[in-house]
């Protein structure tokens, strides 16, 4: 009966003694993030013949 309860304690301290930690800690240096975005954008815009004589005409083109 002793014997059983010595065993018990040794193998409980043994358990816990090996139980793994684990740290949060904040790194030394900062993250950085490179981002290359090339962006592409075409506007059309179509323009009925007689509005396009009359802006043409008038140099507001």
């Amino acid at each position: 009966m002793i014997r059983n309860i010595i065993a018990i304690m040794v193998l409980s301290c043994t358990l816990l003694g090996c139980s793994p930690t684990v740290k949060v800690q904040a790194p030394s240096e900062p993250i950085n993030i490179n981002l290359n975005v090339k962006i592409d954008h075409e506007i059309n815009i179509k323009v009925d013949k007689a509005l396009d004589n009359i802006i043409n005409k008038s140099g507001l083109y």
